[in-house]
């Protein structure tokens, strides 16, 4: 099974217009209303592949109960601490072209709050082949609570996959996550330098290698991911498409390696299989899903090659 967790959960709230009026009144006739959190649409994901998933993370109020009534409908597996405080929502506004965010910061989080979810984690551990946290950690929790959570991986034989950045991700690398996957910017937030070229990914990964982290995979969006694994750099080429909605391409990614690890596919497969994933969650319209009968076809079109040994 394949546990992935979502501190700060969204109901991600769509609003399609064919123009934003500033200072007026719009009216919205395509609403979608979504449970969101990078690592629910990791967990969506994984269940369109027909993935043993579970979800875990902290919900409160009615917005919670809105995610835990719509990921029971789709019969996905979930166990979440529940808090006093409302999960958030976040609006995303379609117009002219353009994507408008608008992201609330989330609720409160308790000390008791903190020390339930880290009880639920240990408890869902013995369950779990390996983790997988994306995103956000609300301000309460502190940015070192991925490394608590990866240390105790270690400690119950778990390998924990994480996609997160800034001071979250920075003081989860001392305790040596299976993998990580930042995005150029995230890679020059890390490293404190300018990430322009592929050739300065490169030299990132270079810097990197000696971390103890199993695979690096620096996001490159329409261009495919550059990797590191096994002081070996990668580049997947991705099949080429028109895309319809980016957004959630990485989380799916994200998905397809964590399918991929659980079910022993080579690094090269791995590689592949992430990168097919995320492509195929931008044709679609709804964030965090895909047409998994394309799967195959995308595998055939997708490539993979090997830049650099170290």
């Amino acid at each position: 099974m394949i546990l992935t967790i979502t501190l700060n959960p969204a109901i991600d709230i769509s609003y399609r217009l064919d123009t934003l009026v500033t200072d007026g009144t719009n009216r919205c006739s395509h609403v979608i209303k979504t449970a969101g959190g990078k690592g629910l649409n990791v967990t969506r994901v994984l269940h369109c592949i027909e993935g043993n998933v579970c979800a875990t993370g902290l919900l409160g109020g009615a917005n919670g109960q809105f995610i835990v009534n719509q990921l029971n409908q789709l019969g996905i597996s979930n166990d979440f601490v529940s808090i006093t405080g409302e999960t958030r929502n976040c609006i995303a506004i379609l117009h002219d072209g353009k994507q408008t965010e608008i992201l609330e910061g989330g609720p409160r989080i308790s000390e008791d709050e903190k020390v339930a979810f880290l009880c639920k984690y240990e408890e869902l551990l013995h369950e779990a082949d390996l983790i997988v946290a994306s995103g956000s950690i609300p301000k309460d929790l502190g940015n070192g609570l991925y490394c608590t959570l990866i240390e105790k991986a270690h400690q119950a034989g778990r390998r924990f996959l994480l996609d997160s950045s800034g001071e979250a991700l920075r003081k989860a690398i001392p305790a040596v996550p299976y993998l990580i996957k930042p995005n150029r910017e995230e890679l020059a937030q890390l490293l404190g330098k300018k990430i322009e070229s592929r050739e300065d990914v490169i030299a990132g990964l270079e810097q990197l290698k000696d971390t103890g982290i199993t695979c690096i995979v620096v996001s490159l969006g329409a261009e495919g991911a550059l990797a590191l694994y096994d002081r070996k750099i990668y580049h997947v080429e991705p099949a080429k498409i028109e895309a319809v909605n980016a957004t959630g391409s990485g989380d799916s990614t994200m998905a397809g390696f964590a399918y991929a690890l659980e079910n022993g596919f080579p690094v090269e497969k791995m590689l592949t299989f992430g990168c097919v994933l995320g492509t195929l969650n931008a044709m679609e319209e709804q964030t965090g899903f895909l047409n998994k009968e394309l799967i195959e076809d995308f595998l055939a079109r997708t490539t993979v090659q090997i830049l650099k040994e170290l």
